[in-house]
Order: structure tokens, then C-alpha cells, then sequence
């Protein structure tokens, strides 16, 4: 059990306090609600950039890392479809720096052109290494736009194409700034050797004179039901071939999505699960092979993922995966099975809380979900999970025309002999 009081300051900024004070440290993790979901078709990458701009200075603090590492701190970020991250951890004497460091770049950016020039270079070539000269580093570039035809989960977190962000102007960063970055659509964590009226006492002091903002209110498109299978061939300089495939599956927050969790964890969750069992160990037809689940706020995927053995047919593949699926459309999982799968699963959770950071992180997570309470009913709601739910959920999402599978062939490019110079 994870214990936290929390309260809400009059600009709109919700405040997650969780006192440890059996460590020497103290974390302060802010949650923005925006991701990739967010932004407009024709400027996506924003969210991602974001992450990168928010180091590059402040309103009154030109370089962010300085003084945060003077006092022994350390920081990082991520972005994804749904949120954008930003975390902190210092000793808890010097907890305020963190506090200033946060609400000044809340406040206000710097916003200079040399600024958004150096973080956009750095956005364009991350694209470039680890998307377009990476192997496989596309799969995602092509799976999502496959299997979301109207969300704006079709493109990726790093943007849909290096053009958005190489043209991106500071009129359209400001815009990005103003719309998503105030306290109405932040959550901040405090956690660690601190107590819940000196976290309180500097949220006040820090964060409480900033503007509200204009509150955000998100109107993504749905994603109409699929209906029939889709299917994207393609071929590349990889190693082995591969095959991706994306079902639809419920929201974070509805009622099956555990057990849909818990339908990856059977077919592809370690050695042990049927897919690697099956086609990896005793038919060979799959070098390497997973499931697992996207985990989104909105309607996700649950994925399989394998790279195949030389030699074997794409085909064949993909039908031995479908077969496996199919069992389980069919018959009930047995009891010892889905009990190992939950056990798994809720060990994964309690590991997860073993550490001060991720704590904090999945409390401010929980509260974007709508209540930080979740963080203590993940097990319960693993381990509620039925062998008839199993059937009932693999029915509905391996259903193979609510699949989108992308069939990625290897294929080694011809190295061009040199001509001879005549003598």
C-alpha cells in the first residue's frame, strides 16, 4: 500500500504528496497532459520537441542541469502518445532548488530562436538514427498509421515525418506552450523525505503564483471498429525478416483491460508463454517472438512482435501465430496458467514500487487516470481476472479482422561489383 495525501492549489495544479522517510532523497515528478495525441496532423513531433525545449532555459534560469547538479541532483523526461514526464531527484535538503527549477520553466520558456534551432537538430537526427537508419527502426512509422485510420495514435511520438519539426516556427511553439504547458493540465508528485506540509508549504510558495491557464479540453476523433484484416508488405536491409502484428483492445481505464494484459502475458510473456514455447522452441520458425500491450490512456494495441529463422516462409509465420491465437479464442485457459501469468504480473507490480522515482511516477500517472488510488488496486484488479473473462476478451480482440499485421521482409542489398579500369 503506497500512502499520499493530495490537494489542489486555486490555479488548477493537482499535488500528489508521499512521504519516505527511510531514504536520504526526494523526488519531484511533473506530468503534463499532452502527448502525440494532441497535436495537429500537419505539426506533429510538438509534444517530443517540447521535452527537448524545456531544457534549453528559462524565464530566469538560462541553463536548466547547472544548478540542479550544483546541489546533487539529477533529471530526465520522456515523451509519449498520451503525457510528457519530467522528473527530478536531489537530497531532500535541498528539495527547493527542484521547486524552483520546475516552476520557473512552467512559468515561462525562454523561447530564442538559438534555442529552438539547437533542440530541433537534435529532435531531426534522433529521427534520423533511431527511425530511418536504425534496423527495424520504421516499424512503428508504418504499424500505426496501419492499424489508426482517425486517432492521432496513427503517427508516431517522434512526429510523422523529419519536415514538421525542421519547419517548425516559434509562433507555432509559443501556440504548443500556451495551450499545454500551465498548472490546470499538470500533476505534480512530491516524494521522498519530505513532509506533506513543507511539500505543501513550497508547492504554495513556488507554484501557486503562476497563471492558471486556459484549461485544456481534448476532442480526439474515435476510432471506428475495424472490421476487416489489413495487411502492409515491405522489405528492408534487416538482419531477419520479421512480422508485426496490432490488435485494437479497451482503454487503460476500461473495465477488460487487464485481462486483454493478461491475454498478452499468455501468449508472449517470457520463455514460457505459448508463441515462444511453440514457435520458437519446438516448430523453429521464429528466431525471437513477444506480446505485450501499448498500455494507452485511449483505445490501445496489444502487439505481437517476432523476427523469424532464416529460410522461413512469411506466410507460414503468421499463420502458426493465428493458429495459436485461436486456441485461445476457443478453449478456456486452464487455472495454473492464468494463475502464473497474474503472479507474473503482480510481481512486476510490487518491483515497480520498489523505487522512490517510479512511485512517484505511477501516482501521477494513477491521477491522470482519475484517481491516484489505482496506483493500490492494480493486483486486485489482475488478480479479478477469470478464465471466462480470458475467453470472452480473446474473442473480441484476437478476432483476426481486428488485426492490422505488417509483414517485414528481409532482404540484403546488392553490393555493386566495381568495374575493372581498363589497362
Amino acid at each position: 500500500m503506497i500512502e499520499f495525501k493530495e490537494f489542489t492549489l486555486d490555479n488548477g495544479l493537482r499535488v500528489i504528496v508521499h512521504e519516505d522517510h527511510t531514504s536520504p532523497m526526494a523526488v519531484l515528478n511533473v506530468l503534463y497532459d499532452v502527448g502525440s495525441r494532441d497535436e495537429e496532423e500537419a505539426h506533429t513531433g510538438f509534444a517530443h520537441l517540447f521535452e527537448h525545449l524545456m531544457f534549453s532555459g528559462s524565464k530566469n534560469i538560462p541553463v536548466y542541469d547547472e544548478p540542479l547538479q550544483r546541489v546533487g541532483g539529477e533529471n530526465n523526461a520522456f515523451t509519449s502518445p498520451d503525457i510528457t514526464n519530467y522528473y527530478l531527484s536531489l537530497p531532500a535538503q535541498n528539495i527547493e532548488t527542484g521547486f524552483w527549477l520546475e516552476s520557473d520553466r512552467m512559468l515561462e520558456l525562454a523561447f530564442s530562436e538559438n534555442g529552438l534551432e539547437v533542440q530541433r537538430k537534435v529532435v531531426v537526427e534522433e529521427f534520423k538514427q533511431n527511425y530511418l537508419n536504425q534496423p527495424y527502426g520504421d516499424v512503428w512509422l508504418k504499424l500505426r498509421p496501419l492499424a489508426y485510420k482517425e486517432h492521432p495514435y496513427k503517427w508516431a511520438t517522434i512526429g510523422k515525418e523529419i519536415s514538421h519539426i525542421e519547419e517548425a516556427t516559434m509562433n507555432i511553439v509559443k501556440a504548443f506552450f500556451r495551450k499545454h504547458y500551465s498548472p490546470s493540465n499538470a500533476i505534480l508528485v512530491v516524494a521522498g523525505n519530505v513532509t506533506f506540509e513543507r511539500a505543501k508549504e513550497l508547492t504554495e510558495k513556488w507554484f501557486g503564483p503562476i497563471p492558471a491557464g486556459e484549461k485544456y479540453v481534448r476532442s480526439n476523433p474515435k476510432e471506428p471498429k475495424q472490421t476487416e484484416p489489413r495487411v502492409l508488405e515491405t522489405t528492408s536491409d534487416v538482419p531477419l525478416s520479421a512480422i508485426y502484428k496490432a490488435y485494437h483492445m479497451p482503454a487503460r481505464t476500461e473495465d477488460d483491460y487487464h485481462a486483454v494484459d493478461l491475454i498478452s502475458d499468455i501468449l508472449g510473456r517470457g520463455k514460457s508463454s505459448r508463441l515462444y514455447d511453440r514457435l520458437v522452441k519446438e516448430q523453429k520458425l521464429f528466431n525471437s517472438i513477444a506480446a505485450s500491450v501499448s498500455g494507452s490512456v485511449e483505445q490501445g494495441l496489444l502487439i505481437i512482435q517476432g523476427k523469424l529463422n532464416e529460410g522461413v516462409d512469411l506466410q507460414e509465420a503468421n499463420a502458426a501465430i493465428e493458429a495459436i491465437n485461436q486456441e485461445l479464442m476457443q478453449q478456456l485457459v486452464d487455472e495454473e496458467e492464468l494463475n502464473k501469468v497474474k503472479n507474473q504480473a503482480e510481481t512486476s507490480i510490487v518491483f515497480s514500487e520498489i523505487e522512490l522515482l517510479n512511485r512517484a511516477m505511477n501516482l501521477a500517472y494513477s491521477k491522470l487516470l482519475g484517481d491516484a488510488n489505482l496506483i493500490n488496486q492494480e493486483g486486485e484488479k489482475v488478480q479479478a481476472v477469470t478464465p471466462q473473462d480470458i475467453l470472452r476478451c480473446a474473442k473480441q480482440v484476437l478476432d483476426p479482422n481486428n488485426c492490422s499485421t505488417l509483414l517485414y521482409k528481409a532482404e540484403k542489398k546488392k553490393v555493386e561489383e566495381p568495374v575493372a579500369e581498363e589497362a
